[in-house]
């Protein structure tokens, strides 16, 4: 009799982890998959699409749990995972990365003592006044089976007391689907739509709280990438949190556009010059492309983007990002990309995960 495992998907980046795992588990003779799809992100540019694009099926739950304070998102995700897993029987529930989605079905699962497996385990930025470092460290106190992405989590397992056995190191499963869409990205050609030359350009991405509700701080980088714009094409495609709190005489000779899909997002990521973020999943993607990528934080939870990959953390300095991009477009603007050195960031990563979970459900 197989097991019944229930995946939780809520933001954009649990789409893009999960895909390969649940690829991977398809025709297992061990494991039954269910999907539940908590509605977190509630645009359909960052939802729906990937269950399209990423060729998930459709979700057998649906909370539509949409917007809403920490506490409030949390608690509606909290309440719908615990209904769902009180009426209907599952082996383990499994969920990805860092978000609210994360934590409250993870919650969810333990109080009700459905074996919890968590993808992405052991990630650690050291920074508390982030959202989701907080998620993390809880949902890992919570698992039972922890799936790592890169040799640093290994080491922040261990150092919290961590049980080794409850441990596998399958790598970065978000990578894999990177791999399978690039080239149905580079056909929509959204450089081309843009009029943009490949390897002439910046893309931007912004969207943290810590950044985008402080005015002061938001003006300042785009005075950076205004003035970076003066040299090549600033391409900023704003979250909604971010144009929310834009001043739209800000953003001066930038190419401002709405949220794009996830497949015109790595095209022209692949295609950059150099990419500006402060988001995670962004600096493992333009690491594994080898894109110069500039961080704009003051801690990364993935320093094996810095140590092997491409990336640069400069804080939230804006002088410091001025002096990187004055550097990287002015002086090196015909920069050649680095490869992906970053063991286990290969595609195959969610066989890996799919082969863990098998074993931890057939114990």
């Amino acid at each position: 009799m197989k097991r019944r495992l229930l995946i939780v998907v809520g933001a954009r980046p649990n789409f893009v982890k999960v895909a390969p795992v649940l690829h991977a588990l398809r025709g297992s003779e061990v494991v039954e998959v269910h999907l539940l799809h908590t509605g977190q992100h509630y645009d359909r540019r960052l939802s729906d699409a990937f269950l399209e694009q990423l060729e998930l099926p459709d979700a057998d739950f649906h909370l539509g749990v949409g917007s809403g304070t920490h506490a409030e998102q949390t608690a509606a995700v909290l309440v719908g995972v615990e209904r769902v897993l009180r009426e209907n029987q599952f082996d383990a529930i499994l969920v990805p990365g860092d978000v609210n989605s994360t934590l409250a079905g993870a919650l969810a699962a333990a109080k009700l003592h459905v074996p919890v497996i968590h993808l992405e385990a052991g990630l650690r930025s050291g920074d508390w006044t982030m959202p989701e470092e907080i998620n993390r460290v809880l949902c890992d106190r919570m698992s039972d089976l922890l799936l790592c992405h890169s040799p640093e989590a290994l080491t922040n397992l261990a150092a919290e007391g961590i049980d080794e056995g409850r441990v596998e190191m399958v790598g970065n499963t978000m990578i894999d689907s990177l791999y399978k869409l690039l080239p149905v990205a580079r056909e929509r050609d959204p450089v081309g739509r843009l009029g943009l030359t490949p390897g002439k350009y910046v893309l931007v991405t912004l969207h943290r709280p810590a950044l985008v509700d402080a005015p002061d701080r938001l003006d300042a980088v785009l005075s950076v990438l205004s003035d970076a714009a003066e040299h090549m094409p600033v391409v900023f495609p704003m979250h909604p949190r971010t144009r929310a709190r834009l001043n739209e005489s800000a953003v001066g000779q930038l190419i401002a556009s709405e949220p794009l899909e996830y497949l015109d997002f790595i095209a022209l990521e692949e295609a950059a010059h150099t990419v500006v973020t402060d988001s995670g999943g962004v600096q493992e993607e333009t690491s594994a492309m080898g894109v110069a990528c500039v961080t704009y934080r003051e801690t990364t939870e993935r320093p094996v983007t810095t140590e092997l990959g491409t990336n640069v953390l400069v804080g939230m300095r804006p002088d410091r990002l001025r002096e990187v991009l004055e550097q990287r477009v002015v002086v090196d603007a015909d920069a050649m990309r680095s490869p992906n050195g970053i063991p286990l960031w290969d595609g195959r990563a969610g066989v890996r995960a799919a082969e863990a979970i098998e074993r931890f459900l057939s114990r």
